[in-house]
């Protein structure tokens, strides 16, 4: 049923109407699947399994600001289908059978991508250009929640929407792994924004998930990765690399 509905989207619907749906597609993610997380994390920490990152209570006010945010960043994600089913209706882009192995690759390269592309998007967004004018809005949650995940200004929730038009049109993938992608994502975002994690945040595992982006919210840390490490590491090696060769340079006797 799934198959045939994307199908349909795919090859029969308007655009209108492709814009309409994942527009809802967006607001189900959201509205539906984020109180339900969020009972989940609390049931659990009550129970010991999990810790409270921020022990400070999230305001409603907070609340307000995140979902009225998210839903300006829902409409700008229903935007996001229409040039793919244009492209894919042009030939432009070859789609793979909805094979279970062909969905489950396809939804690891799409997570792999996002790490990058997010971090591109996330380090531009830190320029003081962009923190002052566009990322602050993000950053109002010091204390993240799972209303946060789409907290944006339009600017950034277009860039951030581009994840399958930079990939897809190169790469072929199956219909079923892209659109089953935002689901994939929004977990991720969860997990991130949801102010919770295993254990005591000092190993890896849980860790990479939650405490280091929550620490970027609540304390500012300078790290642009999401769900992992590495590529914040390379930045940084290469970065002091970088300031190393400068000062060596400085230190050097005029000839």
């Amino acid at each position: 049923m799934l198959q045939a509905l994307v199908k349909d989207i795919i090859h029969t619907y308007t655009y209108p109407e492709v814009f309409v749906i994942t527009i809802a597609y967006f607001l189900v993610l959201y509205l539906g699947f984020a109180p339900v997380f969020l009972f989940i994390c609390k049931s659990l920490w009550k129970r010991g399994f999990l810790q409270r990152i921020v022990p400070q209570e999230v305001t409603t006010r907070q609340i307000r600001f995140e979902i009225r945010h998210s839903l300006q960043s829902v409409l700008v994600f229903g935007f996001s289908a229409i040039p793919l089913v244009g492209m894919i209706r042009q030939g432009w882009i070859t789609l793979l059978p909805d094979t279970l192995g062909y969905v489950f690759m396809g939804l690891t390269m799409l997570t792999i991508w996002n790490e990058i592309h997010f971090f591109v998007i996330h380090r531009l967004m830190h320029l003081p250009f962009f923190m002052k004018r566009v990322h602050y809005i993000h950053h109002r949650s010091v204390t993240p929640t799972v209303y946060s995940v789409y907290s944006f200004h339009w600017l950034e929730a277009f860039l951030l929407s581009t994840v399958p038009l930079t990939i897809v049109p190169w790469i072929p993938f199956s219909p079923l792994a892209i659109f089953l992608y935002p689901l994939v994502s929004i977990l991720l975002n969860f997990c991130g924004h949801c102010n919770y994690r295993f254990g005591n945040g000092t190993g890896a595992g849980w860790k990479i998930l939650s405490t280091r982006h929550a620490e970027h919210h609540c304390k500012g840390r300078k790290n642009y990765g999401f769900a992992s490490h590495l590529l914040d590491y390379l930045y940084n090696l290469n970065t002091a690399k970088a300031k190393s060769s400068v000062s060596k340079k400085q230190q050097q006797p005029n000839a």
